[in-house]
């Protein structure tokens, strides 16, 4: 192949070209084909049989891709803590096309294209699936599937999830470079071929029936988005501000409706960090505002508890009564809501005594239930929180465990005007479409959003703004086929690329074994031509 002859130097500038454009593929620039080219560039540039320059190529990939797509980080906690993570997810991807270099070895795989983008993209969303998984419960933030949400290929996650499309996406990538290859050599027939194909697996997704209609009925909900002063870490320091902007934001609702015609009304994250269960006022201003709107509000706050520690969590406010249900995040995010390994970590960085209370995880299933005095029921809403939104498994058990509709309320206000809002729109809308349900994400500042079971947006807010929203929400009950698949998806590319990997070393040692061997044969039988030379001449 064309990619076997490159220069060294020109595989790591492919390398540095494609984790760029793949970084494009995501919001706020958005073109999902560019993180197509962008992982087929590193398909293009680990062709060389080489597992420690591949090694290398996927960490400057990597790490190309991250710096600037995880940018936001530095903008809330500093250069240390940003190259940090860069740097443990891009070995994530070195360590993938190290793996890589083996699979191709397999002789089955070398032989036919077909197999060579399937292993490739195994491997590949296998090292995405590690990452999101270890260590400290891993970061999926930047899986391929996440630039998809526009795409066809994002229309795939109602049938298996974010592994088949991140699947689908990197086998696409991987048969265009090889149809770049077959063009490099004038192989026309193959480079059709291979591009026809990625084409194709590009469209199904089209074919996929993303139904939008209610099952179990509507509830007319309310959103706030209240802002806050100040963008970044200091947002939080005027806890009472932050909550009268979200009480004043409730209020604001009655210029949309009358009281009375809102089933709920949600809150961001951090709605309010004052505890309304153990602050008199905060709770007078929180059941006052409910009053006025005449709906429960479910709110984002803070819990202390006597033992220490702090529970993030979304509170159910019953006008008159006060909290009838609460969902307590179970996925802190570490090293942002809790330190571990704090003692190692501090001469690093001092940004970890920014965290002076740890987070503690919630153990039970995001949902809270809400009696709908409207449909005569109990509505189960599910609840994700912030970044657990990129999370499989947290959703996907809302879902299973019977939510009809889900709530993703975030805080964006700590990463200022970079792109984390969006970013964290876009998995969003991959969830409605995963899930088949109405999903409303509540944002502090922005970017929030209600989206239809389909990924459609169907309202949106703007960032570091001062919003509301209403919107009538289908509920939904039926489960895709992703949702009843659960973990098994994943499981088994992680399997398959596992035994690829075993396969293709195993492959390598028995060449080394029979060159090994094959150099002692041609070694001996020079030593008996030689001690025949010798014996001919004395």
């Amino acid at each position: 192949m064309l990619a076997r002859h490159m220069p060294r130097w020109f595989t790591l500038v492919l390398a540095v070209v494609g984790g760029y454009l793949t970084d494009l593929g995501f919001p706020d620039v958005g073109i999902w084909l560019l993180a197509i080219a962008g992982v087929g560039m590193l398909f293009l540039a680990t062709m060389r049989d080489a597992p420690a320059w591949n090694f290398l190529i996927g960490l400057v990939w990597g790490l190309t891709f991250f710096l600037v797509h995880i940018r936001w980080a530095q903008y809330a906690v500093g250069d240390v803590p940003w190259v940090a993570l860069s740097v443990m997810e891009a070995l994530f991807v070195a360590l993938s096309m190290l793996a890589w270099t083996y699979v191709r070895r397999v002789p089955v795989i070398t032989r036919r294209a077909g197999l060579q983008a399937i292993a490739f993209a195994l491997v590949f969303v296998a090292g995405e699936l590690a990452r999101s998984a270890v260590p400290f419960g891993g970061f999926p933030w930047g899986r391929l599937a996440f630039s998809q949400s526009e795409s066809p290929i994002g229309r795939l996650a109602w049938l298996g999830g974010m592994p088949l499309v991140s699947l689908v996406a990197a086998v696409c990538a991987a048969l265009l470079a090889l149809a770049v290859g077959a063009l490099g050599r004038f192989n026309l027939l193959r480079a059709g071929s291979c591009a026809l194909v990625a084409v194709a697996a590009i469209g199904v997704g089209l074919a996929v029936p993303l139904a939008t209609q209610a099952e179990s009925g509507t509830l007319q909900v309310g959103a706030v988005q209240g802002n806050v002063a100040t963008p970044g870490l200091d947002a939080f320091n005027h806890r009472r501000e932050v909550l009268n902007n979200h009480v004043a934001g409730t209020y604001a609702l009655l210029d949309l409706v009358a009281p009375g015609d809102l089933d709920l009304v949600v809150w961001p994250e951090n709605g309010t960090d004052i505890d309304p269960q153990v602050d008199a006022d905060a709770a007078t201003a929180i059941d006052d505002a409910a009053q006025a709107v005449g709906a429960p509000l479910l709110i984002g706050s803070q819990e202390f508890p006597e033992t220490g520690g702090r529970y993030n969590v979304s509170l159910l406010w019953e006008p008159g009564v006060g909290v009838v249900g609460r969902y307590a995040k179970q996925h802190p995010a570490p090293f942002a809501e809790y330190i571990p390994i704090r003692s190692l970590v501090r001469p690093f960085s001092s940004a970890v005594d920014l965290v002076t209370n740890d987070m503690i995880a919630g153990t039970e299933v995001g949902i809270v239930n809400l009696d709908s005095p409207r449909l005569g029921r109990v509505v189960k809403i599910g609840d994700a929180i912030c970044f657990e939104v990129a999370y499989d498994a947290l959703v996907q058990d809302a879902v299973a465990a019977g939510a009809e509709m889900l709530v993703i309320p975030t805080n964006n206000a700590s990463f200022g005007p970079t792109n984390e809002s969006t970013q964290q729109l876009a998995m969003s809308r991959l969830r409605a479409i995963e899930t088949g349900r109405t999903t409303i994400q509540i944002s502090t500042v922005g970017v929030s959003a209600v989206i239809a079971p389909n990924g459609v947006l169907l309202e949106q807010t703007g960032l570091f703004t001062a919003e509301q929203m209403v919107s009538p929400v289908a509920l939904r009950t039926s489960l895709t086929p992703a949702v009843r698949a659960g973990e098994w998806p994943a499981r088994t590319v992680l399997a398959a690329a596992t035994l690829l990997t075993a396969a293709g070393v195993v492959v390598s040692i028995r060449s080394r074994r029979r060159t090994g061997q094959d150099a002692a044969s041609s070694a001996g039988a020079a030593k008996k031509a030689a001690a025949k030379k010798a014996a001919a001449r004395a």
